[in-house]
Order: C-alpha cells, then structure tokens, then sequence
C-alpha cells in the first residue's frame, strides 16, 4: 500500500505538468489562428480595395462589390461575412496600409503567416481601433494594447479607445485611469513616441 503512494504523487504530478502543457499548447494555437485570421481579414480588406479602384463609379461599385461579396462568402463559409463586416476588412486595409505592412507583395501569393506576424492583436482588438480617426493615437493604443496586455472582451480596451473617440480632444489615458501595467501616459503627438520607428 505504501508503494502506491509515492506512484499517485509521481502520477499527479506527471498530469498536472501535462494539463498545463496542453492549456499552452491551446491558447497559443488560439493565438496563431486569431493572428492568421486577421491577416487573411487584412489581405481580403486589400483585394476589395483593388478592385473597387478599377470600377467607373466607385461609391455604387464598392456598394454593389460589398453586396456581392457577402452574399456569396457568407454562402461559401457561413457567419463573418457580412456587409459590415467586409467594410471593416476594407477599412482595416486602409488604416494599416500596405507600405506599411508589406515590403514586397506579388499578386496572388501572400504569405499569411508571415503577415500575421504583423497584427498580433486579435481581430476585435482591430475593429475597435478602427474607430479612432487620429492614425497617431491609433498607433498609441495598439502599442499600449500590446504592451499591457489590454483585451477586448474584459472591457478595459473598449473603454479606453472609447474615451479617444468620445470627444475631439485626443483623451489619452490619463494616471489616475490607466492599468497598473503602463508606467506614464504617452501622448501620441510627441515624437518621442516616433523614436521607436528610427531604430
């Protein structure tokens, strides 16, 4: 009997490391499919953008393309697709352009695990940034997003970019509001912000 008690141990421990190793190995499965994902939401955003600049009367071409698209994609693949959401991937497209994504693009072949590599937030995190206009304080919360460890569904991202978007007044994170993990707020104006993209 007391030769099965050191085994249990042995035994516990043994699925305890291993439930943790599977709860890793599925969130970052989770986190390579959520960044594929919003790379492929990217690189849909670019083709919409590159056909619709080849139609005669791009406010009713874009309509009708956008109209198309959903119908037949949400057909194909079901829930995602539709037209508010195909204006996101567009409007995703234009807020992270392509100069700024890719260094070379040929035609049809993306390679969209290197370009998830781009967008480690999850596509949530995107949309919601898309409603910040300034591409300065966009670019701000995106890298606070990241630094902080900010998500979506707990909320504290929504309000925060809410607070952006509220009033014209760029309405930066201030000491008093912001997480125990950011150390200062940092304006998105000052170019001590921009020395991160010299190095």
């Amino acid at each position: 009997m007391s030769d099965l008690i050191p085994a249990l141990l042995e035994y516990s421990a043994v699925h305890s490391e291993i439930v943790l190793l599977l709860d890793a190995a599925r969130r970052s499965a989770a986190r390579s499919v959520n960044a594929v994902m919003t790379a492929t939401y990217w690189e849909i955003g670019r083709r919409i953008v590159a056909l619709d600049q080849g139609g005669q009367d791009r406010a009713a071409y874009g309509e009708a393309l956008i109209e198309r698209l959903s119908a037949d994609l949400t057909l194909r693949f079901g829930r995602g697709f539709s037209r508010q959401n195909l204006w996101q991937m567009r409007a995703f497209h234009l807020a992270w352009p392509e100069a700024q994504i890719l260094q070379t693009l040929t035609g049809e072949s993306v390679d969209l695990n290197g370009l998830a590599k781009t967008f480690p937030l999850p596509w949530s995190a995107y949309v919601r940034l898309l409603s910040v206009k300034n591409e300065a304080a966009r670019r701000f919360y995106e890298i606070e997003a990241l630094r902080c460890g900010w998500s979506v569904a707990a909320g504290r991202f929504a309000s925060w970019i809410g607070r952006s978007t509220a009033s014209s007044t760029s309405a930066l994170p201030c000491h008093t509001t912001r997480p125990r993990c950011c150390k200062r707020p940092r304006n998105p104006r000052q170019p001590t912000l921009l020395r991160q993209n010299r190095r």
